[in-house]
């Protein structure tokens, strides 16, 4: 069942794509949530392993939407997760009444995660091919 997700006959497509779609919505709101609203945490970099993680999933989640190991694709999708992030960042950066700024470090992190996305997609995308 799992391995099948990793596959173009995947029959959960249509799930894949509307948690792809909640998981995009939840990057907007967490993004933009006014700055003094978010909690004060004392965990190094807390703030770059966050924005990692969410474009990671933002990537990963749109891929078993439309599940496929061709090379183009994967990097259109790595493309599309490191310009979403790159626009998340312009537009805090331009909201600065919410206590938001662009931070390239967050666009560094945002990229990076988004590749991993596509990584681990790809990885486990050529182990379901392979069974």
């Amino acid at each position: 069942m799992i391995r099948q997700l990793f596959t173009a006959q995947s029959v959960h497509k249509k799930r894949a794509k509307s948690a792809a779609i909640v998981w995009t919505l939840l990057i907007f709101i967490a993004c933009f949530i006014p700055g003094n609203e978010i909690p004060n945490v004392n965990i190094p970099m807390a703030d770059k392993w966050v924005h990692f993680v969410l474009f990671g999933g933002f990537t990963f989640l749109w891929l078993l939407a439309k599940p496929t190991l061709a090379l183009k694709q994967l990097l259109i999708m790595a493309f599309a997760g490191i310009m979403f992030g790159w626009l998340v960042e312009e537009l805090q950066g331009l909201l600065r009444f919410l206590g938001r700024a662009k931070d390239t470090k967050d666009i560094l992190a945002d990229a990076l995660g988004a590749m991993l996305g596509v990584l681990l997609f790809y990885i486990f995308a050529r182990i379901a091919v392979k069974k």
